[in-house]
């Protein structure tokens, strides 16, 4: 009886078929791709967004005649019996741009809980309320500390105190913040005032000697 050779499969080749990519192939791809990615995209962006959003692009500034006073993303801090004060800010030493943080303190923190309750026995005194009556919101940092926006209520707990030093009715004052209550893109998102435009629009109706916006 012959016995047949045992047939045995050819190796695989590992090298794939084709021509490989030499280096300078690579380099050549590498920067097309820095030419669009890192080059034109951010130059059309920039271009499309200076002449659709001029404003926003811009940084949002907020002029009173030819002086820049502000942002309307960013908040300040203000003081005294006349204007608008906002919420705490736990970025830098109060909305400081280049420290943007939040108190990262847990609600549960013993420090956070002093802080607040101190804070609200201040709120309290400076607006004659019970310290039930003051809206969170003034209590507690935003995310960002640069949160240039209060609640409509944290507004309206101030009408009383801003009414007295500004010789304005609560009527006028209410209907102030009233008109500058904003609320996020197509309508959506919780209604906020933003504090540096509505002390600029108190300036404007009932100036205070010598007054001039914390910024």
């Amino acid at each position: 009886m012959t016995t047949l050779p045992e047939s045995r499969p050819e190796p695989l080749d590992p090298s794939p078929a084709g021509p490989q990519p030499g280096l300078l192939s690579w380099l050549r791809f590498g920067t097309l791709w820095i030419a669009v990615c890192g080059l034109a995209y951010p130059a059309v962006t920039t271009l499309l967004a200076g002449g659709l959003f001029p404003a926003q692009a811009n940084g949002s500034l907020i002029t009173r005649g030819t002086q820049v006073v502000g942002s309307a993303l960013v908040g300040q801090t203000f003081t005294g019996d006349g204007y608008f004060i906002g919420r705490p800010s736990a970025a830098g030493s109060g909305y400081d741009p280049v420290n943007a943080s939040g108190s990262n303190l847990a609600p549960s923190n013993p420090a956070l809980r002093e802080r607040v309750q101190a804070l609200s026995r201040q709120i309290a005194a400076r607006e004659g309320v019970s310290a039930d009556r003051i809206p969170p919101d003034l209590l507690t940092a935003s995310g960002s500390g640069l949160d240039p926006h209060i609640s409509p209520a944290g507004a309206q707990l101030q009408v009383a105190r801003i009414a007295q030093a500004r010789g304005l009715s609560r009527d006028a004052v209410l209907n102030l913040i009233a008109g500058a209550t904003e609320r996020g893109a197509l309508g959506l998102g919780q209604p906020g005032v933003n504090v540096l435009k509505l002390n600029l629009t108190l300036d404007a109706a009932a100036p205070l000697p010598a007054s001039t916006p914390a910024r």
